[in-house]
């Protein structure tokens, strides 16, 4: 879509702001202890699982006439295959009419959970592959992990009743597997392949391992770019993380746009209401679910995500590209002050 075009579907789209995907953190408990969550999730609580008639309850304050044809409830912790009772809530929200899905690590995904979440309804999932086996293993900290993740790809490969993806965290260490990468996931009949980096947010700040050089990242887009440009059996496409310049209809359906609080919104552990739960949640959220109507705080706030303008600040003050960046995701602005983490369209240049 040509760049002016573009900005004006932004504008109109932010200006309806319609909501149509709304992520459930419904616990912080994991399998796994990896090196990039920016949740710091473990096996153990730090908050209580949120009951599931408390999501149920907020999740009714969106009036029929509001939810557009495909809206749908993503799944998502911690490890939501942890909840005893993930396939009821599944259930509860198809009854409503509601798609719904999941974000899982693979670790719990058998052919008997498969056929339980099917019975409820999963109408989507996505999960993570981070490497071969060695770079898998060592990101996700568990020995094994590989092995589950790759079993739970294999059994949602063969469901041709899901919209699956299988999305990976690229770092130093699993860059160079990429070509084998997409030849074990294209073997097993995945769809999708979804590609991020990481940003310096939660355990990732302190693993330099974690973050890709300049150069790195260019290696990045121009192997997304061939990968597309070849047209193989499996779809490659970059994550919507920010804007990247001459990459930008390369390694992309649709130009960057970041959704959060504008199409996508996140009821999170403690029954905050924020976006994107990759975002700063001290710093955006925008209410709670146990003091305020969900629907009504979706409708009247989320003002930091509609209106950009205080991000034109720091290395974004002056930006010849700001127009078409509008300050980057959000997830890259953490702390309560200060610049963007990150300028994706700087790795670029």
């Amino acid at each position: 879509m040509n760049p002016f075009l573009f900005r004006l579907f932004r504008k109109n789209e932010t200006k309806v702001h319609e909501l149509n995907y709304l992520f459930w953190e419904c616990t912080t408990r994991c399998t796994l202890h990896c090196r990039h969550c920016g949740s710091d999730c473990s096996t153990q609580n730090r908050e209580k699982d949120m009951p599931l008639e408390d999501f149920l309850a907020a999740l009714d304050t969106i009036p029929k006439s509001h939810r557009p044809k495909g809206f749908t409830v993503a799944i998502t912790g911690g490890e939501p295959l942890l909840r005893p009772d993930l396939a009821e809530a599944g259930r509860a929200i198809r009854s409503r009419g509601i798609g719904w899905g999941m974000v899982t690590n693979g670790w719990l995904y058998d052919e008997a959970m498969h056929g339980k979440l099917m019975a409820a309804g999963m109408g989507s999932v996505t999960v993570s592959l981070d490497g071969l086996e060695a770079s898998h293993d060592w990101m996700r900290a568990v020995p094994g992990s590989y092995q589950r993740a790759l079993r739970a790809i294999g059994i949602i490969a063969r469901e041709p009743r899901l919209n699956s993806d299988v999305v990976t965290c690229v770092n130093k260490r699993n860059l160079s597997e990429l070509p084998q990468l997409y030849e074990i996931l294209s073997g097993l009949g995945v769809r999708q392949w979804r590609l991020f980096t990481i940003i310096p947010i939660g355990r990732a700040v302190n693993e330099p391992d974690m973050h890709l050089s300049d150069a790195e990242f260019v290696r990045l887009m121009e192997f997304i770019a061939a990968k597309r440009r070849d047209g193989g059996p499996m779809k490659v496409t970059f994550s919507c993380e920010g804007y990247l310049g001459r990459y930008e209809e390369q390694v992309r359906d649709v130009r960057y746009f970041c959704h959060a609080g504008v199409n996508i919104a996140s009821i999170l552990i403690d029954g905050r209401i924020c976006a994107c739960p990759n975002i700063d949640r001290d710093r955006f959220s925008q209410g709670s679910i146990y003091t305020d109507n969900f629907y009504q705080v979706w409708e009247t706030r989320f003002k930091p995500f509609r209106d950009r303008r205080w991000a034109r600040t720091g290395r974004c003050a002056d930006c010849k590209v700001w127009k078409n960046c509008l300050g980057n995701g959000l997830h890259n602005w953490h702390g309560p002050e200060g610049e963007v983490l990150q300028c994706h369209f700087a790795k670029t240049l």
